[in-house]
């Protein structure tokens, strides 16, 4: 959009080819089997993701690299080892650069690095088959320019192992933390409890039995005593760090905004309060009881008092 501004100041393009290309920016229809919505990093700071679920493999990777071309990444979710193959292929005829995420990944247009924010988003995980849902997640903060640190296996079967992570990530300056848990879903419950930032909850359909689709996991997250956890739904990677993005960004341009306000207030006190270069004129101290001030009194020269008129006035005998 700054691109289409600028040529649009320096006289390249004519008020109708700008307005043609800011809608081109906003949706873009392929083949017309589907409408790329490019508008929507500008709308909401999180940029449309391709579910791979579903789609051709060849499908889903056009609509990668297309997105990719038109504004510098194109996220991908739910890939099967078909789609990650045509995927490769894709983006390499295409000159693109692939960043995977066990099933997920960005297609990259060589030199793009998204807008760095002050934001942080931990990301933990209860154990190592929570970690595909985890890089989803992950994926989603990367792309929109968010610093993300992830730590795995730290579920309350070994309660001790999630205690030195948990206060790294603190330590660290995460602004929230995202739990992925699969089986009983504790440890978001666990984690909330224990601090005061947003934690949000990420159900993973790892279990036995009743609880192997993700339903226990969810059903304890929605149960848990630990006020203010978010939960998002079962294996939804993608909505968990969409929701960690809003919240860190938001942290990050606070924290901003009180850096620049104090630096204006810095300057301002240091540009309106001015020394005081006038030497210091000598008091007269008071000495102790029963002793005579030691500086002299300043002479008064005597004036003749004057009339109304301007007359000097005549002594009465």
């Amino acid at each position: 959009m700054r691109d289409v501004l600028r040529r649009l100041v320096a006289g390249d393009l004519t008020e109708v080819e700008a307005l043609a290309e800011l809608r081109r920016m906003q949706l873009e229809e392929l083949g017309g089997r589907a409408r790329l919505d490019l508008g929507r990093y500008l709308r909401r700071g999180i940029p449309e993701v391709v579910l791979a679920a579903g789609k051709a493999a060849h499908d889903a990777a056009r609509l990668a690299v297309a997105l990719a071309e038109r504004q510098g990444q194109g996220l991908i979710s739910r890939m099967t080892d078909a789609h990650d193959m045509v995927l490769r292929a894709a983006a390499e005829a295409a000159g693109m650069d692939v960043a995977v995420y066990h099933a997920s990944a960005r297609v990259l247009r060589p030199g793009f690095v998204p807008e760095a924010t002050d934001g942080k988003v931990a990301i933990l995980t209860a154990g190592t088959s929570d970690l595909p849902a985890a890089d989803e997640a992950r994926m989603v903060i990367e792309a929109c320019g968010v610093e993300a640190r992830l730590e795995a296996d730290l579920g309350v079967a070994g309660l001790h192992r999630f205690l030195g992570p948990l206060a790294a990530a603190l330590e660290w300056g995460a602004d929230v933390i995202i739990v992925a848990a699969g089986m009983d879903g504790v440890l978001p419950g666990l984690v909330a409890g224990l601090i005061d930032l947003p934690v949000i909850g990420l159900p993973v359909s790892i279990g036995y039995g009743h609880g192997a689709a993700g339903e226990g996991a969810l059903t304890t997250m929605l149960q848990s005593c630990s006020t203010g956890l978010t939960v998002v739904n079962i294996d939804n990677g993608v909505g968990a760090g969409a929701a960690a993005v809003l919240i860190a960004a938001r942290a990050g341009q606070g924290r901003r905004r009180g850096t620049t306000t104090a630096t204006m207030a810095t300057t301002t006190a240091a540009t309106s309060s001015k020394p005081n270069s006038a030497a210091a004129r000598p008091r007269e101290t008071s000495g102790p009881p029963g002793s005579a001030k030691t500086s002299p009194k300043r002479s008064i020269a005597a004036r003749t008092p004057t009339s109304s008129h301007g007359k000097p006035r005549r002594r009465r005998p």
